[in-house]
């Protein structure tokens, strides 16, 4: 069926009569003027910009006369320098230059060690310590026997003294777990200078007190060309033994 325009015209003003009432009903015309800027309105105007205050520390700080001269007081925390412990020179801590003594000055020491020890006082017991480079350049620890420190060493942790051949007395850390000299062992062998290929006779004269008697590798080259024999070496031995005896009896 086909509509007339005069009659779609028709429904068209009074659909737009009523909105406008509805309009009028809710107010919404009086709403949306009162949403409109007013023309008489006007944006404030920006405030002119006034000379720029300097911050009060960029301003220099007034100086009395007395102090102008000196130099300003720094306030800031300078770090602290660590302490430096001197420590003893020793040529042999390089590592790269070690010297490593052959088999035969090492077992003229070992030899020297054993006559030296067989003419000790059996009461009290000793063993014969070979250096090492461990022993004297690196990590200074000293391995003892362990069938020794189990049956004549304490069984706990002790401090052990080492006398020399001079009466001169160093204390060693004793680690009855690791039956090992740590601690002050590192100063022995520096102050005593020992090397690669040195014997050590370590002879137990109390139970926490080693006289330690050292034969000296480098002895053997010094005495390649003037070998002596079997019975000059036994007279000198007996007369090292003397003077070592004689001389622990006037330090007692």
């Amino acid at each position: 069926m086909v509509v007339s325009k005069s009659t779609y015209e028709e429904c068209r003003r009074q659909r737009l009569e009523e909105n406008k009432k509805r309009m009028e009903e809710l107010n919404l015309h009086k709403l949306a003027k009162s949403l409109k800027p007013s023309p008489s309105s006007k944006s404030s105007p920006a405030k002119p910009k006034g000379p720029r205050r300097m911050s009060p520390y960029s301003v220099p700080v007034r100086r009395s006369s007395r102090v102008a001269s000196m130099p300003p007081a720094n306030y800031k925390e300078a770090p602290l320098k660590p302490l430096l412990r001197p420590r003893r020179g020793y040529q042999r801590r390089d590592l790269l230059n070690r010297v490593y003594a052959s088999d035969v000055v090492r077992q003229y020491a070992i030899d020297r060690a054993e006559e030296l020890m067989s003419g000790l006082d059996s009461g009290h017991p000793s063993f014969i310590k070979p250096m090492l480079q461990s022993h004297v350049t690196g990590g200074f620890w000293l391995g003892l026997p362990v069938q020794f420190c189990k049956t004549h060493l304490p069984q706990h942790d002790e401090m052990i003294a080492l006398v020399d051949e001079d009466g001169n007395e160093s204390l060693t850390k004793y680690l009855a777990d690791k039956t090992g000299l740590s601690g002050g062992w590192r100063g022995f062998a520096i102050d005593h200078e020992l090397v690669d290929g040195d014997a050590l006779v370590f002879h137990l004269i109390k139970p926490t007190k080693f006289q330690v008697y050292i034969i000296r590798a480098h002895e053997s080259e010094d005495n390649e060309e003037n070998t002596p024999t079997k019975e000059e070496k036994e007279e000198d031995l007996d007369a090292t033994l003397l003077n070592r005896s004689s001389k622990r009896t006037r330090t007692r």
